[in-house]
């Protein structure tokens, strides 16, 4: 019974590395992320290592603020287009940061937000670049997956959920970082949220291709 079920379980794995693999190749030029059973190129904030589980090949998001980054290339990315599988349980909150660094501890001070809100209190919802340029609509639903993608093109910003626009973006020239938060187009890396504990959302099939 006990060899039945590490063989069981060993299967199980070696079908959601396969399923992530062919899902990235599946989609020209894309790279994926994530193996979906380790944190193997990716790096949790010290501020709740906890907050951040491996369950069913996603990454899942629940406890106190701590943040996921991907550190698993040197080069940073600049222009690119990222397609992350998202699911959230209501009334929950989360974020994809781009153009970030890593940092130990605390809310990201570099990249720009793209958030992942469907239902909790903070009127900014799912696709908003935060306090950049926000939407108070949203065409995701809670405890459904969708696919949520990211395109940085120069001075230009495109968001999609399941395929459809949910808003663009042309930095103007000049443009300044504030005082506390960049917020700014520039280069880096990926980070992913882990708001608070009663938020709770899944992340998975993350797959990028460099444009």
């Amino acid at each position: 019974m006990k060899r039945h079920l590490i063989l069981t379980l060993t299967l199980a794995t070696t079908l959601t590395s396969a399923f992530l693999a062919s899902a990235a190749e599946g989609e020209e030029g894309f790279k994926s992320l994530m193996d979906g059973k380790t944190f193997d190129g990716w790096k949790v904030t010290t501020d709740s290592p906890s907050t951040w589980t491996i369950k069913d090949g996603a990454f899942v998001a629940n406890g106190k603020v701590a943040h996921l980054y991907y550190v698993g290339d040197d080069m940073p990315f600049k222009n690119f287009q990222l397609k992350v599988d998202v699911m959230t349980d209501p009334v929950s909150n989360g974020g994809i940061y781009f153009h970030t660094k890593y940092q130990a501890e605390g809310w990201p001070r570099t990249g720009i937000e793209c958030q992942v809100n469907n239902t909790h209190g903070d009127w900014k919802k799912t696709g908003s670049l935060y306090d950049i340029v926000n939407t108070g609509l949203t065409i995701a639903q809670d405890n459904k997956w969708w696919t949520q993608e990211i395109i940085v093109e120069g001075n230009k910003v495109t968001v999609r959920v399941d395929g459809k626009n949910v808003l663009q973006y042309i930095e103007p020239a000049g443009a300044q970082p504030n005082k506390d938060y960049t917020r700014k187009l520039d280069e880096g890396t990926f980070c992913l949220q882990g708001h608070d504990p009663k938020s709770t959302i899944r992340y998975k099939n993350i797959r990028v291709k460099r444009l």
